[in-house]
């Protein structure tokens, strides 16, 4: 049963600290953990089910795994990375259950986030300058990418955004699903294809302007 353990004069700044303390039973340590990711995890979740509603289900089914599962944490990985994992499996695991229909997924992606993504540099190879930096042109271009990820498919998208927008290696990656890292960075090559095909980059680079520019 877990307890909340008196805190003294010991400093909770270590994470690995506040872990132990809470595989120890302490459940302020857990809560002053959750309190430091919840809002990460939550963002995460968001972009897998891209409706608020299944991602605040998925986020707090992620914590009560985490919680009941924390004594086998063996601090081989970062905490984030052991969190993002259980998140990704437990959309993986209940992905035929969530209601993700189109409508849901054009109002629930973040436009800052795609707009973060067309600068990618794997994806803005190509994109002059102009193009990326005109309020007009960018808009376009956030709604190709939301097109795009509703074409790749489910787990060339979850490798995706582990990517681009968590930041993982593909190393980590390869961790959360259980296949090599040459597979990651085939999945990674074949999506980068599909976005920038959607996006209309030439093989020279060059991206045509939108029809209706000129008279």
């Amino acid at each position: 049963m877990f307890r909340s353990l008196p805190l003294g004069t010991l400093s909770l700044t270590s994470e690995d600290e506040l872990i132990r303390r809470a595989q120890g039973g302490d459940l302020e340590a857990f809560s002053r953990l959750a309190r430091e990711y919840e809002r990460r995890i939550y963002t995460l979740a968001l972009h897998y089910c891209r409706n608020p509603a299944d991602a605040e289900d998925l986020s707090q089914e992620v914590w009560l795994k985490a919680f009941k599962s924390l004594g086998g944490f063996r601090f081989e990985s970062s905490f984030h990375t052991w969190l993002r994992r259980i998140t990704v499996n437990s959309f993986l695991n209940h992905r035929r259950e969530m209601v993700m229909t189109r409508e849901d997924e054009k109002t629930a992606v973040r436009l800052d986030s795609l707009e973060e993504l067309i600068e990618e540099p794997a994806l803005a190879e190509g994109f002059g300058h102009g193009e990326t930096e005109n309020g007009f042109h960018k808009k376009i271009l956030v709604g190709r990418v939301m097109r795009a990820l509703g074409e790749l498919t489910e787990q060339q998208r979850l490798i995706f955004l582990l990517k681009h927008r968590e930041g993982m290696t593909c190393q980590e990656i390869a961790e959360v699903f259980g296949c090599s890292v040459g597979s990651v960075k085939k999945s990674l090559f074949r999506s980068i294809e599909k976005l920038r095909a959607s996006f209309g980059v030439g093989a020279e680079g060059h991206v045509p302007q939108p029809a209706g520019g000129k008279g």
